[in-house]
């Protein structure tokens, strides 16, 4: 594991807090929205370029871990997450927004670093990331339309155009990349927005938390009632995931990989859907970036606990009792 992955939550967490440092500063404050979008195509470019779409088909070549893992989420996951919203955001459509949008969309990075902690399989883990990547870009706007639609919240025009320009516009130009360069040159390009990546995706945190920080201290205890869900959705999965591992017959090494697939959220495309469909509703935005200041913590916690289920011998014993 590289440096640089173990510190992503540092870094990240460390955007937020010069950000809410530098909203305190008129220009910063004042100037720093204007670039959110721009990170966020960087990084969502390097992302695209990162993803060998010629290699989507072996997101099936195990069948029951990725059924299962569609399964859980985006059929169960958004049932469970809207269930969860509407009993603890009824009065805050934003917030209950920002938390579905966390909720529906599986992490495309760091859910990788905590495989590895866990012993999972984290090659099975990388080949259901392309499917991951495009079932969210489809299914996200048709949630969003399905259950929100009501709420008056939704400016469908706005959504298209955040679409088109926040993954339309960076997956074209990743795969145009792909097209022009040799192998060697797409190669050193891909690695280099790779190594880029997670500092695209820290300015883009500062720029949010430096624009919104004032948003942000005067909903302080709005902001905290995520707490409560999230933590309940964390809680509720790991239960599901042991489960059915255990009912499927799957090794632990699966069972490590589906927990880390299903628990881990806040991928950057709900980030930048949010922030370009939404105007006006900053709280829907700042709800996805602090998700992942709890995440990261109870990630940590379960791969440990994947871990003792494999050290005290539980899977095993639940499954024979199970069969």
């Amino acid at each position: 594991m590289e440096l640089q992955e173990k510190l992503e939550p540092v870094i990240i967490f460390s955007a937020v807090i010069i950000g809410l440092i530098f909203s305190n500063v008129n220009v910063t404050a004042d100037n720093a929205g204007n670039l959110i979008t721009v990170f966020l195509c960087l990084m969502l470019y390097g992302l695209f370029l990162e993803i060998p779409l010629n290699e989507l088909k072996n997101s099936f070549r195990n069948v029951k871990f990725s059924l299962t893992s569609i399964i859980i989420n985006f059929i169960w996951t958004p049932l469970f997450g809207y269930f969860l919203g509407s009993i603890f955001f009824k009065s805050n459509i934003d917030l209950f927004i920002g938390f579905f949008m966390l909720i529906l969309t599986p992490c495309t990075d760091w859910y990788l670093v905590f495989t590895k902690l866990a012993k999972g399989d984290l090659k099975l883990s990388l080949s259901i990331l392309p499917m991951n990547l495009i079932l969210q870009i489809v299914l996200l706007p048709i949630y969003l339309v399905i259950f929100f639609s009501a709420s008056n919240s939704m400016d469908y025009t706005q959504l298209a155009y955040s679409i088109i320009i926040i993954i339309v516009i960076p997956f074209i130009a990743s795969q145009i990349t792909k097209f022009l360069l040799n192998d060697d040159s797409s190669k050193k390009v891909t690695e280099l927005f790779s190594n880029g990546e997670i500092w695209f995706l820290a300015i883009a945190v500062f720029c949010i938390f430096a624009s919104q920080g004032s948003l942000l201290f005067s909903n302080l205890n709005s902001i905290v009632t995520i707490f409560i869900p999230l933590i309940a959705f964390f809680a509720v999965n790991v239960i599901i995931d042991l489960l059915l591992s255990e009912k499927i017959n799957f090794t632990y090494s699966e069972y490590a990989s589906l927990t880390m697939t299903t628990l881990a959220r806040n991928s950057p495309l709900a980030l930048a859907i949010a922030i370009n469909s939404f105007p006006g509703h900053e709280l829907i935005a700042i709800a996805l970036v602090i998700g992942p200041l709890i995440e990261l913590p109870v990630l940590y916690i379960v791969s440990k606990f994947c871990l003792w289920v494999k050290d005290s011998g539980l899977f095993f014993v639940c499954m024979n009792n199970l069969f």
